[in-house]
This record gives structure tokens, sequence and C-alpha cells, in this order.
């Protein structure tokens, strides 16, 4: 254990089996250090009644809580949906987006705490520790980062529930039948561990808790109307309603029509596979009707660029490097480039479901006069020519392979291609 003279330590907090644990570690282990905890509000359900006495029962001297829904939904997962980052096409993001955030006001409290010294609850194995970490570089390197989990001798949940059973440390309803790993906010609810570690096992359906199965739900189309302007949502079903709002409402409809799950094998940033079961019926919908308008709204080159770049944000948010010029230049990009994605998208869910219902734009870029089989000012002879352009590599490349293979002259096949040409 190092032995450097520390005064007070700010633990990101959360109230579960690993950040309970890490108190009472802390103090043994940097007996002359105060710690301070900051638990950060994005939407996750706790009793926060109760947060600062359980924090102050396993040894620190206070707790911060944050309400940062608005500033979350609003500056992260809005521009996030923007950009349509999605990792790996299948994850959407849910507990990556929100570590920066969280850690950002971390390092506010210990900088205000004039701390020296940050920590957190996330192990050696996973991403959280490197999206945390990095967040400390970009705003305060000076800070030094203390984590218990790549220090201490505990290397499973199991050995984390007896050091806290042993240390009189309440943990709620986790114990070895009950041991999935969860991450819950606004945007999502994570599962991970357990029975999930095999890849092979199907999720039981009472680890779900965000989501009715789509056995159960209604055997019946739910329609939604969603409006966005620029990009971001602004309206469900002609409602204007506040981004909190909004995406709350998303959820209960998600919830209740079976919506948002995902079971996913992804590659974590330290190299190894994980598997993970996601809950996200807000997000799942918001991301589905988005892309439809953008599908109307954005001329090819924009949108297949959107498309090439989203991969890349989504790795970035993945890997923690929101505070980085990159990501910041990307965001720029989307901002731009949505600027004229404003619509309505009609949506209908059914047992899981997402059903395209319609779409409509003062800026669509779809017009069905031009488009229409029937009869249009689109003068089909235009094509020809169109045509002979564009193939002309294609057909210059073919007769020069060929006249290779065969050991035949070359030059008579190109008069005729340009010839044709010429026609």
């Amino acid at each position: 254990m190092e032995k450097e003279p520390i005064k007070k330590i700010v633990l990101a907090y959360s109230g579960g089996l690993d950040t309970s644990i890490i108190i009472p570690w802390l103090k043994e282990n940097y007996p002359k250090a105060e710690i301070v905890c900051v638990c950060v509000n994005v939407g996750q359900e706790e009793d926060w009644d109760k947060m600062e006495q359980k924090a102050r029962n396993s040894g620190a001297s206070r707790l911060y809580t944050i309400d940062a829904r608005d500033e979350f939904v609003e500056k992260f997962l809005f521009v996030m949906l923007r950009a349509g980052a999605i990792y790996e096409n299948k994850y959407l993001l849910g507990t990556s987006i929100a570590r920066p955030l969280q850690a950002k006001h971390q390092v506010e409290i210990a900088l205000k705490e004039n701390a020296d010294a940050v920590a957190h609850g996330c192990t050696g194995k996973g991403n959280d520790q490197v999206r945390f970490e990095l967040t400390y570089k970009a705003l305060a390197p000076h800070l030094k980062v203390i984590a218990p989990w790549r220090l201490w001798s505990i290397r499973s949940r199991e050995e984390a529930i007896k050091y806290a059973k042993a240390h009189n440390i309440p943990i709620g309803n986790i114990s070895k039948k009950n041991i999935y790993s969860r991450d819950w906010n606004i945007w999502h609810m994570s599962h991970e561990g357990g029975d999930l570690e095999n890849a092979w096992n199907k999720p039981k359906e009472e680890m779900f808790l965000l989501t009715k199965s789509p056995q159960e739900a209604p055997d019946r189309e739910t329609e939604l109307i969603l409006d966005f302007e620029r990009g971001i949502p602004v309206s469900l079903n002609g409602q204007k309603l506040k981004p909190v709002e909004l995406l709350n409402t998303l959820n209960q409809v998600g919830r209740e029509n079976g919506i948002g799950r995902s079971d996913v094998v992804e590659t974590r940033v330290v190299g190894m596979k994980s598997r993970g079961v996601y809950e996200t019926p807000g997000g799942t919908i918001l991301h589905t009707a988005l892309r439809e308008l953008e599908m109307m709204t954005l001329d090819s080159d924009t949108l297949h660029f959107k498309q090439t770049l989203a991969m890349k944000y989504a790795e970035l948010i993945y890997q923690g490097k929101w505070y980085t010029t990159l990501r910041e230049s990307i965001e720029a990009f989307m901002e731009k480039a949505c600027e004229f994605v404003t619509g309505t998208v009609r949506l209908y869910l059914y047992k899981g479901n997402i059903i395209i219902g319609g779409r409509k734009s003062p800026y669509s870029l779809y017009q069905q006069e031009l488009a229409s089989f029937g009869e249009s000012s689109y003068n089909h002879t235009d094509a020809s020519g169109f045509i002979n352009l564009f193939g002309l590599s294609t057909g210059v490349a073919s007769i020069v392979h060929k006249s290779i293979t065969s050991k035949k002259g070359q030059t008579q096949e190109i008069k005729q291609l340009a010839s044709f040409h010429e026609k």
C-alpha cells in the first residue's frame, strides 16, 4: 500500500455493494484521510433520504447528492442520440454515457473540498475504470486516483459480500442467488454476471426489472407520434415536453410494450469479450424514429458519412473519451449535419416490435412527384449518359483484365467502348 499522506478522498458513491465496502476499506488503508462521497442522480431510483445516513454509517464524513437528470438528458443523451452512436451496432451506451458526467461532478466536488485524491469502485476488468479515470485526467490530472479493485485482495462479488457482512455493511437484497451487477439510469438498465456469464444461457425473465416481456405486452398496437427539431426530440403525440419528461414517458410506454431488450456480447476496452443484457425502452424508440427522419432529410453523402462517424463517436463514448478534441470535433459535424433533421415520425409499438407508420418533414428530400412510378417530370433518357459515365471505369477495367488473361489486344475494344459512349 502506498504511504503518501492523503488527507481527503472523494469517492464516487452509489450505495451499492462495491462502493459500500470501499468506505471502510479506505478508512483502514488511509487512516488519516477523510472520506467524502458523491452520488450523482442520473435517473436511477434510490432511497435518497437514507443514502447519506448509509454513507455515514459506513464511515464517510458526508455525502453530496447531485441531481443531474436534466443535464444528463439534454447535454449527453440527446447529443449522443443525434449522433446515432451505437457501439458495435447493438449497445445503446447507457452506462458508458453516464460515467463522464458522474466523474465530472465528482471532480468538481474534489476541487471544492481541496481533496488530495478521488476514488471509484470499478473493477480492474471493466470499462468503467477507464471512463472515470480518463475524465479525471481531462479535468483534474493532478488528483491522485485510488482504485481499490486494483489494490485489495477481494477478487469476486462473493468475496465482496463476505467482506460487507464481516464489517456490518448493509447491502440490501444482494446475495449469492441475486448476484447480478446492475447499472440503472434514465436511459437504461444493464445486467451482468451470475448465470449470464455463460453465453449459452437464456436470460431469466425474473432478471428483467425495467420492461415487460413481449409475451405479456398488450395484444394491441400503441401509436406514437414523435417530433424532432435539428435531430433533437421535442414533443410526443403533439405535446411539447421537457427532455426528462419526454424520455420518462417513452420509457413507460416502451416498458408496457416490451420494447428495448438487447442481449449483447461486446468487446470491452481492456480487450476481453463480455456479455451484458440491456433494457433501453425509450432510447430504442428514439433511435428508431430519428433514423427514419434522417433517411428522409439528409442527402446521401452526408447521411453515409454521418453513419461512418457515428461508429467512431460510439467507440469514443464507450472508451470514456468524452472530454477529447476528437469527440467534440465530431460533435460539431453532427450538429451541422442535423441542421435540417426536423420533422415528424409515426410509430406503432407491438409486443417488442417498433413498426414505422409514416414520416414527414418540411425539409424532406423525398419528392413523391419525382420518385413516383407514375407520370413525372423525370426524363428517363438522362439515365443513359449517366450510366455510360458512371460505368466507364468498370468497362475499361473489364477490357484490360480480359485482354491480359486472353493475351489479345485491347485497342479495338477500347475504341468500341468509346464509340458506344459517343452514341
